[in-house]
């Protein structure tokens, strides 16, 4: 890795030297391969208790010897699970609850990491007790499912657990997904001892974290859909026409959110990833949700899912903020131009669900893409540019189409429509290959060779505490970066943000547009970004003992190498580990990943069978006769 390497400046001096630090020093450091043992078994003591006591609460309801449970079900059933019967309302209530409690540390979280760097332990950050509580709220949501139904089997589509304990497809699902984001925890803590820490949303634990709460959405609307089928309740209890077209817009809503969680490194503006990423995960979580909300909601139903999006994601942002909890404020995507684009197609194929998804995805992905377009040069700290056009788009559309076909089956299932298998399992297969595909080409990337920046600093404060500087870059060659798609300074993890824009004076010479941080924690770097070329410049690091690095200092002029931003960016990731390692348990997170995304796809298939009438008995040629007669 670049910090254990010599670094030569313009000086001739060494700039950056590894070393064995000093043991005291090691001590004094945060960690920075996985926590301490003592908050290991605290965290493990705690989530065994609360478990316990979840089993028992479970085991004590189904033999009626704890009637908890039931009195809150049927407190459920009178409140805002109207028309649901109890075993559906109370785990909507719960999941509800928990899903924005794990948002908000979600993003707390993330703000934290950016601007304070790596914590000393799970227990040592503020943010992830909302994430653990939010998290052990959706399994606990799923668990509840399962254990409420007794005497009875809710639903045909029921899953048998034994011989007469039935429970509902939603709620073994929404167990499933919560199960699958805990298990995330203890994985990431393991992956952080073997490859070391990996600052980024997108590594593959953390996906988990995310993925296992945002693909939740889907269970629990299989789960209200269920309950609404199975509610045998007096007429008079059953909501209105507007109370169910508000609730459905809240689970479609609420699976925008869920969706739109795997771009905040982009809403924070310090991505890892190329830039074409961004509009593929914003159209593909707009052609899913918007097109399942407006054929599941009705007429509207896509304009009233981004609504509630704004409240709940724009509140969360706002939260986490400067203004209240004091954090980094994360941008948020407009999607009101997919929105319009879905409600308008419909106007047409409302009846032709699949084309829907498709024309839908096509428009989200070109009109939508110049309504973020421009969206993105007011609210992003890292605007779109015309570099990125041409392959952001037909990135944006192959993630649109894909989306919006599975959006369009969503919906279908839930109402008991979905096309036959062979169209169905098609339509799913392709969209999961085809966002696969456009992944993959956003991970494909180089960084160029014999590029190198020269610095001059102007001092704007000098003393070593608050140390910063104004800098002029003349890259060579001068068309190293040429039309990037984003040319800035980058300063992070010094207790705040700074992402300040390059200004070209041409000839491959720029300068800063504001003072950068040169001083105690920060770790600021140019980072350049033009096609499929990612590279990054050190410019000051400070000395980290727990990686046995010491400081990048910024002398008045000096003269790098541009190199990979990873190598920059993750400086705590560990040397030596063999490929096929990370391969290895990068294959096993994402063969969990598929099977929780094909059960989903199984239950909304399941949901979908059990609505369908049943075929009338067959009648015996005796009946036949006298029928006829």
């Amino acid at each position: 890795m670049w910090d254990r390497a010599t670094y030569t400046g313009g000086d001739g001096r060494a700039l950056w030297l590894a070393a064995a630090p000093v043991q005291a020093l090691r001590e004094e450091a945060k960690p920075a391969g996985g926590a301490a043992l003592d908050q290991i078994l605290i965290a493990s003591g705690g989530a065994a208790l609360l478990t316990a006591a979840l089993l028992v609460l479970g085991w004590g309801h189904r033999t009626g010897r704890i009637t908890l449970l039931t009195r809150l079900a049927a407190l459920s059933e009178r409140g805002v699970g109207r028309g649901l019967p109890g075993w559906a309302a109370l785990p909507a209530t719960v999941s509800l609850l928990s899903l924005v409690t794990a948002l908000l540390g979600m993003y707390w979280d993330i703000s934290l990491h950016i601007s304070h760097g790596r914590d000393e332990g799970p227990l040592a950050n503020i943010a992830h007790y909302p994430i653990l509580i939010g998290l052990f709220g959706i399994f606990t949501a799923g668990v509840l499912a399962m254990v409420l139904p007794r005497g009875e089997r809710p639903g045909r589509a029921a899953v048998r657990i034994t011989r007469d304990w039935y429970a509902p497809a939603g709620g073994v699902l929404l167990a499933g997904a919560g199960f699958y984001a805990l298990l995330g925890f203890p994985l990431d803590d393991l992956w952080h001892r073997v490859f070391g820490q990996d600052v980024t949303l997108w590594g593959p634990t953390h996906l988990m974290l995310i993925g296992g709460a945002g693909l939740s959405l889907v269970a629990m609307m299989i789960l209200e859909r269920e309950g609404r089928r199975a509610w045998r309740g007096p007429a008079a209890d059953q909501p209105s026409g507007a109370a169910r077209y508000v609730r459905r817009g809240m689970h479609a809503g609420g699976l925008l959110i869920g969706l739109s969680v795997f771009q905040a490194e982009y809403d924070f503006g310090v991505p890892q990833f190329r830039l074409v990423h961004q509009p593929l995960l914003i159209a593909l979580a707009a052609g899913c949700a918007l097109v399942a909300a407006r054929l599941w909601v009705g007429r509207g139903g896509a304009i009233f899912a981004v609504l509630f999006y704004m409240l709940i994601r724009g509140g969360v942002s706002v939260l986490v903020g400067p203004a209240v909890i004091g954090e980094l404020l994360a941008s948020v995507p407009l999607y009101f131009a997919e929105a319009l684009c879905v409600e308008l197609a419909a106007l047409a194929l409302a009846r032709r669900p699949l084309a829907l998804g498709a024309v839908s995805g096509v428009l989200i992905g070109t009109a939508g893409f110049a309504g973020e377009y421009a969206w993105s040069q007011a609210a992003f700290r890292l605007p779109w540019t015309g570099d990125i056009l041409a392959e952001g788009m037909i990135m944006a559309v192959a993630g649109g189409v894909a989306g919006g076909l599975c959006g369009a089956m969503l919906a279908e299932g839930l109402e008991g429509r979905l096309p036959r298998p062979a169209v169905s399992r098609t339509a799913f297969a392709a969209s999961l290959v085809g966002v696969a595909a456009a992944v993959a080409n956003g991970l494909v990337i180089d960084v160029p060779q014999n590029v190198r920046a020269q610095v001059e600093l102007t001092a704007v404060q000098g003393t070593a505490a608050d140390r910063t500087a104004h800098a002029r870059i003349v890259l060579s060659p001068p068309r190293a970066a040429d039309g990037p798609a984003w040319a800035v300074i980058t300063g992070w993890q010094g207790e705040g943000l700074h992402v300040e824009p390059l200004v070209s004076e041409g000839g491959g010479v720029y300068r800063t547009s504001a003072p950068m941080p040169l001083h105690g924690q920060w770790k600021t770097l140019i980072r350049l970004h033009d096609g499929r070329s990612m590279a990054g410049v050190p410019l000051y690091m400070p000395a980290d003992p727990a990686i046995g690095a010491r400081a990048l200092p910024a002398p008045q002029s000096f003269d790098r190498p541009a190199q990979s931003e990873r190598t920059i960016l993750q400086r705590e990731l560990k040397t030596g580990v063999p490929g096929w390692l990370w391969l290895a348990c990068s294959s096993v997170v994402l063969a969990c990943t598929l099977a929780l995304i094909l059960s989903l796809g199984w239950g909304v298939a399941r949901v979908s069978r059990s609505l369908r009438p049943e075929p009338p008995a067959p009648r015996s040629p005796g009946t036949r006769e006298r029928a006829g007669a």
